[in-house]
């Protein structure tokens, strides 16, 4: 894409859908250490360059990925099942929101509908923003399910639903994200996508109509409050 800044920020958004772990929640680190933690639990060591190629996969594929490059793929349930547990008693024990992620979401919740696309468990995704103080904030969270076919990140699914939820099309929507899985998803669902924190050195960056170094990134706070500002009323 060859979006500015400038042109991004004079488009109104209908409604803005938010990834959650590395966008909004501080977690990533959390993810990294389980799955550090994982490995070690069945005498096994993360090969190099793994945190890259893990960001952003559901947790599930993840754990797969685990078991192929250890080259144990016996073990893709038990490594997925000691990553998730490992992950949620870290995520209890120390939740942290992003720079910027309160003041943003409050500046948009004033006045466009909001939601949240994860592939965390439902029950992460809604603990993390509840102890952060930002769950009611969010009409919507949609997360994978195989009960109702909602596939995970690249699929486009969750942040479709996601748009469908918020009353809006696709295209009038605004995805925050990432990681290229996200961006993926989001671009492929249709929607417009702001990439955020240092931006991948992989071609798929490009698919993100603008990246900025954060939620805290002084425009993306000016544009939310003009989003955000009263609209003015009837002249008598």
């Amino acid at each position: 894409m060859t979006t500015t800044a400038q042109d991004l920020f004079d488009w109104s958004p209908q409604a803005v859908v938010f990834d959650c772990d590395g966008t909004l929640m501080d977690s990533e680190r959390h993810w990294q250490e389980a799955r550090n933690q994982a490995f070690r639990e069945y005498g096994l060591q993360a090969p190099p360059g793994f945190p890259e190629q893990a960001a952003g996969l559901h947790y599930e594929d993840c754990g797969r990925l685990m078991a192929r490059s250890v080259h144990k793929p016996e073990l893709a349930e038990a490594l997925t099942g000691a990553l998730l547990d490992h992950f949620v008693a870290l995520v209890a024990e120390d939740p942290v929101t992003m720079p910027g992620a309160v003041q943003l979401v409050r500046l948009l919740a004033a006045r466009l509908p909001l939601a949240v696309a994860s592939n965390c468990p439902r029950v992460v995704v809604e603990g993390s923003l509840q102890r952060a103080g930002l769950r009611p904030y969010f009409r919507h969270i949609v997360v994978p399910d195989s009960g109702d076919g909602v596939r995970p990140k690249p699929h486009p699914d969750v942040y479709a639903l996601a748009a469908r939820l918020c009353g809006v099309r696709p295209c009038s929507a605004l995805a925050v994200e990432d990681s290229l899985t996200g961006v993926e998803a989001a671009r492929r669902a249709g929607l417009r996508v702001l990439g955020v924190g240092p931006r991948p050195q992989r071609d798929g960056a490009t698919l993100a109509d603008l990246w900025l170094p954060g939620l805290h990134s002084p425009e993306l706070l000016d544009w939310a409050r003009s989003c955000a500002a009263p609209e003015p009323g009837p002249k008598f």
